[in-house]
């Protein structure tokens, strides 16, 4: 009985540390720096001139060469 809760205690710690350094390694890599980004930019159609490195279709046709 005793071997059993120690063996459970040694994963629940490995589970632990795994966990630990997974969120330290999403932090490190920037996983959480635009949280709502995406969401808003799934809301935006394809062809809206506002969104960043596009142009309206009167941008094009006035531009001179």
């Amino acid at each position: 009985m005793n071997s059993i809760l120690v063996f459970l205690l040694g994963l629940t710690f490995l589970f632990l540390v795994l966990i630990g350094l997974g969120i330290f390694w999403a932090i490190k890599n920037g996983q959480f720096e635009d949280m709502e980004g995406p969401a808003q930019r799934i809301l935006m159609d394809d062809d809206d001139p506002l969104l960043p490195g596009r142009r309206s279709a009167g941008d094009t046709l006035n531009k001179e060469p």
